[in-house]
Protein backbone atom coordinates (compact mmCIF):
# COMPACT_ATOMS: atom_id res chain seq x y z
CA UNK A 1 0.00 0.00 0.00
CA UNK A 2 1.23 3.37 -0.75
CA UNK A 3 1.48 5.64 1.98
CA UNK A 4 -1.28 7.50 2.95
CA UNK A 5 -2.11 10.66 4.82
CA UNK A 6 -5.54 9.41 5.83
CA UNK A 7 -8.20 6.42 5.14
CA UNK A 8 -11.81 7.66 5.21
CA UNK A 9 -14.78 5.37 7.06
CA UNK A 10 -16.57 3.17 4.68
CA UNK A 11 -18.65 0.51 5.24
CA UNK A 12 -16.73 -1.66 3.18
CA UNK A 13 -13.21 -0.86 4.25
CA UNK A 14 -11.64 -2.97 7.48
CA UNK A 15 -8.46 -1.87 9.18
CA UNK A 16 -5.36 -3.80 8.12
CA UNK A 17 -2.03 -4.04 10.16
CA UNK A 18 -0.37 -2.01 7.12
CA UNK A 19 -2.51 0.88 7.48
CA UNK A 20 -0.66 1.41 11.27
CA UNK A 21 2.70 2.78 9.49
CA UNK A 22 3.95 4.83 12.38
CA UNK A 23 7.12 3.43 13.93
CA UNK A 24 5.45 2.13 17.37
CA UNK A 25 7.53 3.37 20.84
CA UNK A 26 8.69 0.23 22.33
CA UNK A 27 8.20 1.89 26.01
CA UNK A 28 4.66 2.26 24.87
CA UNK A 29 2.22 0.21 27.36
CA UNK A 30 0.03 0.02 24.72
CA UNK A 31 0.03 -2.88 22.17
CA UNK A 32 -1.75 -0.79 19.58
CA UNK A 33 -2.57 3.29 18.83
CA UNK A 34 -4.28 4.78 16.52
CA UNK A 35 -4.79 8.29 15.86
CA UNK A 36 -8.85 9.35 14.46
CA UNK A 37 -10.10 12.67 13.75
CA UNK A 38 -13.06 14.10 12.02
CA UNK A 39 -12.99 16.00 8.90
CA UNK A 40 -15.44 18.70 7.43
CA UNK A 41 -16.14 20.08 4.14
CA UNK A 42 -19.07 22.86 3.58
CA UNK A 43 -20.56 25.10 0.84
CA UNK A 44 -20.77 29.08 2.14
CA UNK A 45 -23.30 31.25 -0.16
CA UNK A 46 -23.99 34.96 0.46
CA UNK A 47 -27.00 36.98 -0.24
CA UNK A 48 -27.82 40.45 0.06
CA UNK A 49 -30.39 41.84 2.29
CA UNK A 50 -31.51 45.40 1.90
CA UNK A 51 -27.92 46.67 2.24
CA UNK A 52 -26.51 43.96 4.32
CA UNK A 53 -24.46 40.77 3.12
CA UNK A 54 -24.85 37.48 4.93
CA UNK A 55 -24.05 34.03 4.28
CA UNK A 56 -25.32 31.02 4.80
CA UNK A 57 -23.79 27.65 5.86
CA UNK A 58 -25.01 24.43 3.61
CA UNK A 59 -23.91 20.81 2.90
CA UNK A 60 -21.85 20.32 5.74
CA UNK A 61 -20.25 16.90 5.61
CA UNK A 62 -18.10 15.15 7.94
CA UNK A 63 -15.87 12.41 7.90
CA UNK A 64 -14.51 10.21 9.96
CA UNK A 65 -10.15 9.61 9.06
CA UNK A 66 -7.99 7.11 10.70
CA UNK A 67 -4.27 8.76 10.34
CA UNK A 68 -1.94 5.58 9.19
CA UNK A 69 1.25 7.92 9.65
CA UNK A 70 0.36 8.53 13.08
CA UNK A 71 -1.00 4.79 14.20
CA UNK A 72 1.48 2.24 15.29
CA UNK A 73 1.10 -1.33 16.49
CA UNK A 74 3.65 -3.55 18.17
CA UNK A 75 5.28 -5.73 15.72
CA UNK A 76 4.78 -9.05 17.87
CA UNK A 77 1.21 -8.26 18.70
CA UNK A 78 -0.11 -8.29 15.47
CA UNK A 79 -3.28 -10.47 15.92
CA UNK A 80 -7.19 -10.65 14.81
CA UNK A 81 -8.25 -9.80 18.29
CA UNK A 82 -6.33 -6.72 18.56
CA UNK A 83 -7.19 -5.58 15.19
CA UNK A 84 -11.11 -6.08 15.97
CA UNK A 85 -10.67 -4.14 18.56
CA UNK A 86 -8.57 -1.18 16.56
CA UNK A 87 -11.54 -1.60 13.65
CA UNK A 88 -14.14 -1.08 16.68
CA UNK A 89 -12.48 2.17 17.42
CA UNK A 90 -12.77 3.59 14.35
CA UNK A 91 -16.31 2.27 13.70
CA UNK A 92 -17.43 3.78 17.22
CA UNK A 93 -16.08 7.32 15.88
CA UNK A 94 -18.31 6.20 12.58
CA UNK A 95 -21.52 5.67 15.29
CA UNK A 96 -20.76 8.59 17.05
CA UNK A 97 -20.77 10.86 14.06
CA UNK A 98 -24.10 9.50 12.63
CA UNK A 99 -25.34 10.39 16.31
CA UNK A 100 -24.27 13.90 16.21
CA UNK A 101 -24.64 15.19 12.97
CA UNK A 102 -27.70 16.02 12.40
CA UNK A 103 -27.47 18.34 15.30
CA UNK A 104 -24.19 20.02 13.69
CA UNK A 105 -26.12 20.56 10.74
CA UNK A 106 -29.42 22.32 12.28
CA UNK A 107 -27.14 24.68 14.02
CA UNK A 108 -26.13 26.15 10.65
CA UNK A 109 -28.20 24.90 7.97
CA UNK A 110 -31.27 27.26 6.76
CA UNK A 111 -29.58 30.73 9.06
CA UNK A 112 -28.01 33.60 8.11
CA UNK A 113 -24.84 34.95 9.52
CA UNK A 114 -23.34 38.68 9.80
CA UNK A 115 -20.76 38.92 7.13
CA UNK A 116 -17.84 41.60 7.76
CA UNK A 117 -15.42 43.54 5.44
CA UNK A 118 -14.95 46.76 3.50
CA UNK A 119 -15.95 45.13 -0.17
CA UNK A 120 -17.69 42.38 -1.51
CA UNK A 121 -14.48 40.33 -2.38
CA UNK A 122 -13.11 40.52 1.29
CA UNK A 123 -16.87 39.77 2.76
CA UNK A 124 -17.05 36.19 0.79
CA UNK A 125 -13.48 35.56 1.45
CA UNK A 126 -13.92 36.38 5.50
CA UNK A 127 -17.40 34.38 5.09
CA UNK A 128 -15.37 31.45 3.62
CA UNK A 129 -13.06 31.67 6.93
CA UNK A 130 -15.49 32.56 9.52
CA UNK A 131 -17.79 30.12 8.76
CA UNK A 132 -15.02 27.51 8.71
CA UNK A 133 -14.61 28.67 12.36
CA UNK A 134 -17.62 28.66 13.54
CA UNK A 135 -18.32 24.56 11.76
CA UNK A 136 -14.79 23.66 13.52
CA UNK A 137 -15.73 24.51 16.84
CA UNK A 138 -18.48 22.00 16.29
CA UNK A 139 -16.22 19.72 15.29
CA UNK A 140 -14.20 19.81 18.22
CA UNK A 141 -17.16 19.24 20.81
CA UNK A 142 -17.63 15.92 18.31
CA UNK A 143 -14.32 15.12 18.84
CA UNK A 144 -14.64 15.27 22.48
CA UNK A 145 -17.39 13.17 22.93
CA UNK A 146 -15.46 10.80 20.42
CA UNK A 147 -12.93 10.72 23.27
CA UNK A 148 -15.32 10.17 26.06
CA UNK A 149 -16.88 7.04 24.34
CA UNK A 150 -13.82 5.68 23.11
CA UNK A 151 -12.05 6.00 26.81
CA UNK A 152 -16.00 3.73 27.31
CA UNK A 153 -15.12 1.66 25.11
CA UNK A 154 -11.42 1.38 25.88
CA UNK A 155 -12.12 0.22 29.31
CA UNK A 156 -15.17 -1.72 29.04
CA UNK A 157 -13.36 -4.16 26.50
CA UNK A 158 -10.43 -4.22 28.22
CA UNK A 159 -8.30 -2.73 25.03
CA UNK A 160 -9.93 -5.73 23.32
CA UNK A 161 -9.10 -8.46 26.02
CA UNK A 162 -13.29 -8.36 26.85
CA UNK A 163 -14.48 -11.06 24.15
CA UNK A 164 -17.91 -11.01 25.36
CA UNK A 165 -17.56 -7.10 25.11
CA UNK A 166 -16.30 -6.74 22.20
CA UNK A 167 -19.07 -8.50 21.14
CA UNK A 168 -21.92 -6.67 22.58
CA UNK A 169 -19.89 -3.59 20.55
CA UNK A 170 -20.10 -5.32 17.37
CA UNK A 171 -24.00 -6.00 17.52
CA UNK A 172 -23.77 -1.79 17.62
CA UNK A 173 -21.27 -1.44 14.88
CA UNK A 174 -23.41 -3.68 12.47
CA UNK A 175 -26.38 -1.10 12.29
CA UNK A 176 -23.09 0.81 10.51
CA UNK A 177 -22.91 -1.45 7.37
Amino acid sequence: MAETEILSWTKNYSLKWSDFQAEHNPASYEDSHSVIKYGFTWTVDSEKIGSDILFLIKNIQISVEFCPLLSSVRPSETNDQLLKYEQGRFDLAELVKRENISNIQMKFEGKTFPTRGKNEEQRKQLAKEDSGKMIAKEIEKLQDILEKRLREYDESTDYGNNLEKLSEYDLKFEQLK
